[in-house]
């Protein structure tokens, strides 16, 4: 029997135009016709949501409740051991907890301070290795994709390249080879699994990092990508391992400094803030990463 039509008669007109709560457990096989049934038996006898009714009746959990919501409005994430994704990506595993909350607002930050006034391109520079930009540039990237920003996330971390690892993305092209025109825009990424994600990783390890990266074509690169995306991460090497992030960030226009909680020193951060001046980088701001 195809309760479909049931359900969909059963829900509220609110949804009307968008597929029901009911109609998505039934596609994704979290319910079947039979117990379709008995969610809309007890939804009518107790005056309950579906969803409600079906939590009710052991038949789903409550993340599975969220998900179909989070769907619904266009906010997808994933149960913890879904899809082949590093943990690490909080923002897409655990998007209610205080660190992405924590994101959120970082998010919002910037959006006032640095991607409202038109800007697309922003780097996010460390001192030392484990400094946690890696980190923050992924999950930095799925909250501005859950907010309806078309991101791009870009592995400029020519020297020991992390982003790829996050992604699952294994080795591949990337931006060193569209910077040697050994590759073109089709080495960019698009994350299906999330609204409007996209990841460039840094492609063959280049015998001459600095030099490729200060030539005048990765700002024609961030120039002509800024015309399809909202919003562009550029994660960068550690200060400590070397001056790339010099360069990245000059042609970004702006940067982003990553603090790690107990370890960075604040002559460490002065030092990078001037050199980023040094180099006509704006700095945005920092953030203290506990991670």
């Amino acid at each position: 029997m195809d309760t479909s039509p049931i359900i969909e008669q059963s829900m509220s007109s609110a949804a009307r135009g968008n597929k029901t709560i009911g109609l998505m457990l039934l596609e994704s096989g979290k319910i079947s016709a039979q117990d379709a049934e008995r969610v809309l038996k007890l939804q009518k006898e107790q005056n309950l949501r579906f969803g409600e009714a079906a939590i009710r009746l052991g038949l789903v959990k409550e993340g599975d409740i969220q998900q179909i919501l989070a769907r619904q409005f266009d906010y997808p994430y994933l149960s913890p051991g879904e899809g082949s994704f590093s943990s690490d990506l909080v923002a897409a595993y655990y998007p209610f907890s205080p660190q992405v909350e924590s994101l959120r607002a970082l998010r919002s930050q910037l959006m006032l301070r640095w991607f409202g006034d038109g800007r697309h391109a922003l780097a996010l520079v460390g001192a030392n290795p484990g400094d946690g930009t890696s980190y923050l540039a992924a999950n930095l990237g799925i909250v501005f994709s859950q907010l309806g920003e078309r991101t791009l996330i870009i592995d400029a971390n020519l020297r020991t390249p992390q982003l790829h690892t996050f992604f699952n993305l294994g080795n591949r092209a990337g931006l060193s080879d569209i910077l040697a025109d050994r590759a073109d825009l089709s080495a960019v990424t698009r994350i299906s699994q999330f609204v409007d994600l996209s990841v460039l990783t840094a492609g063959a390890q280049p015998p001459n990092p600095a030099e490729l990266l200060s030539r005048g074509n990765l700002a024609d690169l961030i120039a002509g990508l800024s015309g399809h995306y909202d919003v562009i991460l550029l994660d960068t090497p550690p200060a400590e391992e070397a001056a790339d992030f010099q360069a990245v960030a000059s042609r970004a226009g702006g940067a982003l400094i990553s603090v790690r909680k107990n370890r960075t020193r604040l002559n460490e951060v002065a030092g990078i803030r001037d050199m980023l001046a040094a180099a006509g980088a704006e700095v945005v701001g920092a953030v203290v990463n506990a991670h």
